[in-house]
């Protein structure tokens, strides 16, 4: 079933659990989220950063997974992450996306308001869902700017404010996570959560969360967190499994069989994050 995320995400937040949304770089991760999806009977999110689209297209994109998502029982949404413009956006609506995300958090205040409201009224018009960031989320997302330096979280008074002006249907918030491989423990700060989720109805989204301990991760839902990002972890296990039999097989030349082992890697590590999540059955 090929769906957008509103209800998706409503549904998680009513039931206190949340959807991962899997970041996809082509047509093995597509099918190796999807599979694992269809395995633990869970609703699922595939989405896409502008460095990806740039590789294939949105076209390329919208073809594969609404071809997954026609073909499985369980509900499949494809999503647009880090909309790097309005332009960027409304191409992902036209091609066929079912949400967007646009990331105003590396201008003002003011700015990302502007931005973000922007793109609210094209969505609200075909009732798509748009999520937006507020806050800072560390490290570096695909080929966009390096975070660092600057204060991570998102003000729950401004976050207020934020969606009151915009009307996006979800929220990113800056609460301690980073993009990127970790360079020590991370920590996810539940206190400025617990905050925020009190000024706040619509769901919230925690990005940056391959690496995260499962316990922060259950906690942070448990406070209000609907839609969990995963991406690093996910092309790590493909690599791995993909050199791995390389590897052993140096004289191979057919590359499904190497890749067949990377889609296995990735489906056992959504599997597992979807039990986390609380997803699993949920579908």
């Amino acid at each position: 079933m090929f769906v957008d995320t509103k209800h998706m995400l409503l549904d998680a937040q009513a039931g206190h659990y949340a959807v991962g949304a899997f970041n996809v770089e082509n047509l093995e991760f597509v099918m190796a989220v999807v599979a694992a999806a269809q395995e633990k009977n869970s609703p699922v999110i595939l989405q896409t950063t502008p460095g990806s689209v740039k590789y294939a297209s949105l076209d390329y994109f919208v073809a594969m997974v609404r071809t997954a998502a026609e073909a499985a029982s369980v509900p499949v949404a494809l999503h647009l992450d880090h909309g790097d413009g309005f332009d960027r956006c409304v191409q992902a609506i036209r091609a066929g996306y079912t949400s967007v995300m646009i990331d105003g958090s590396h201008v003002s205040f003011e700015d990302n308001i502007a931005l973000t409201a922007s793109v609210t009224r094209i969505a609200q018009a075909i009732n798509l869902p748009v999520e937006a960031e507020l806050g800072k989320v560390g490290g570096k997302e695909d080929d966009g700017p390096m975070v660092a330096g600057e204060n991570p979280y998102t003000d729950p008074y401004e976050a207020e404010e934020f969606v009151a002006r915009t009307h996006c249907t979800s929220l990113a918030v800056g609460v301690g996570t980073a993009h990127g491989v970790y360079h020590g423990t991370p920590h996810i700060e539940q206190g400025v959560l617990k905050a925020i989720r009190s000024r706040l109805e619509i769901p919230l989204v925690l990005h940056g969360t391959s690496g995260v301990p499962d316990d922060q991760v259950a906690e942070a839902i448990r406070n209000g967190v609907c839609k969990v990002n995963y991406a690093t972890e996910l092309r790590q296990a493909y690599s791995k499994g993909y050199m791995d039999y390389m590897a052993s097989n140096p004289a191979n030349f057919d590359p499904k069989k190497p890749a067949a082992l990377g889609m296995e890697n990735i489906k056992a590590v959504v599997m597992a994050h979807m039990d986390n999540l609380g997803s699993t059955n949920k579908a």
